[in-house]
């Protein structure tokens, strides 16, 4: 029997889950008809059921008792992957709710097919974490790890731009030198890529991309300036301690306004610390808030 096989986008913001079929690539509905799905979690503490995608995001909207979590990609190759965050009475490590997600669209993909899989192809940025070759391999070690305990028995890689390139490709007919741009919510990613009908037999193509830079800037990072720029004033973010001499401690309001660090708030010791933060403020009533 022929092994199943299909592939991955683990996003930032969102992702995708695809097969080939009759040599083209197609993806799978994930949600009623939409092949793309928001990279979310929410575990409810109403039904204790966990939720994803817009399933996940609608019930945070809706002011269901609960935990909502985004951007789960960009804490792989950072210290916050062996961190645990607080569900009701228990702590669950984020390598753990990753591969809750990864499991999730797994269950997607066979339930399309009709049967196990056990080969997969993930996509990845060029780099992960800038110019830090050490955590961008321990991104992708730790994404592996995830994807090994959710089933997936053999696992390869493949840079999201020569994806993109891959699909560009099959309509050339000679060699040509592809500008690659992967805007995505957490990574940007600009690639001269070779490409020709030729090489597109080849499996690895890694030397055909020619030129990268990769910035870790996306949409997520847009978000944490708006949110430090307009709304964490309104919770005393660069307001002034009650004796004039200090603005208070900003490490707490950048960690609300960071989708991946919220969940690093809900601890003794920070409601501790923004008592305390409270009690010096020259405006109490906006940390109160």
């Amino acid at each position: 029997m022929r092994a199943l096989s299909g592939g991955i986008d683990f996003g930032t913001s969102n992702s995708t889950v695809g097969f080939m079929e009759d040599g083209e690539p197609r993806l799978v509905a994930l949600e009623a008809d939409e092949v793309t799905m928001p990279s979310a979690v929410f575990f409810s503490f109403e039904d204790d059921r966990t939720y994803f995608g817009r399933g996940a995001v609608s019930r945070y909207t809706e002011n269901v008792e609960g935990r909502l979590l985004r951007a789960l990609k960009s804490v792989l190759g950072s210290s916050l992957i062996h961190e645990k965050t607080r569900i009701k009475a228990h702590s669950i490590a984020f390598s753990d709710i990753i591969g809750s997600f990864l499991h999730f669209l797994k269950d997607n993909l066979e339930n399309h097919l009709g049967g196990p899989v056990d080969n997969i192809v993930l996509g990845r940025p060029v780099q992960f974490v800038d110019d830090n070759p050490e955590a961008d391999r321990r991104a992708q070690d730790e994404l592996e790890k995830a994807a090994q305990r959710r089933g997936f028995a053999h696992i390869e890689f493949q840079f999201e731009p020569i994806a993109a390139a891959l699909d560009y490709e099959q309509q050339v007919d000679r060699e040509e030198l592809a500008l690659i741009v992967d805007i995505g919510g957490g990574t940007s990613d600009f690639s001269i890529v070779r490409v020709s009908s030729d090489r597109a037999k080849q499996a690895d193509r890694k030397d055909d991309i020619l030129a990268n830079h990769g910035v870790h800037i996306g949409g997520t990072d847009f978000d944490r300036l708006l949110s430090l720029a307009r709304l964490m004033p309104e919770f005393g973010y660069r307001t002034q301690t009650k004796d004039g001499k200090r603005f208070l401690p900003a490490g707490y309001f950048n960690d609300l306004a960071t989708w991946q660090r919220i969940h690093m708030l809900y601890t003794n010791r920070a409601m501790t610390d923004l008592k305390q933060i409270r009690y010096e403020a020259a405006q109490p009533e906006l940390v109160e808030r």
